[in-house]
């Protein structure tokens, strides 16, 4: 193998490496926006866990089956998700979807490889004939 020839397939392995831990990386790419329509399969998914970023009292007064309530503006927020296992699998949502978008940016920003955003929130979610408990 020539010198140039050798230094393609190095470059190219390079490549092909970086490639390979990109599409297992964290970042915005571990996002993905979900809609109401599509939200069944998501929830559908084993080991999926619910995370409501509302406020204590907007969970209270009602929230998806199962869903744990971390909220987005609390102080506590990066603390609480941390101690989550960063290769699971998190659906998040809240009224409206501007505070699940934030925390679900924040969780990718600290590691976390799959999260869903329900565009819409809970408002679209109900909207939908969606159900809430409040136990």
């Amino acid at each position: 193998m020539s010198l140039t020839s050798r230094a393609v397939a190095v470059a190219l392995a390079a490549v092909l490496s970086v490639a390979g831990l990109s599409a297992c990386s964290s970042g915005p790419d571990a996002v993905t926006d979900v809609s109401v329509a599509s939200s069944a399969s998501v929830l559908a998914q084993p080991g999926i866990t619910l995370i409501d970023v509302r406020t204590p009292t907007e969970y209270a007064s009602g929230h998806l089956a199962d869903a744990v309530n971390i909220d987005v503006n609390s102080d506590t927020f990066d603390s609480q998700v941390g101690q989550l296992p960063k290769d699971g699998a998190y659906f998040v949502y809240c009224h409206s979807g501007n505070r699940s978008a934030a925390a679900t940016a924040r969780m990718a920003k600290l590691g976390f490889t799959t999260i869903y955003n329900l565009t819409g929130g809970v408002a679209d979610w109900q909207a939908n004939g969606g159900a809430l408990v409040t136990s």
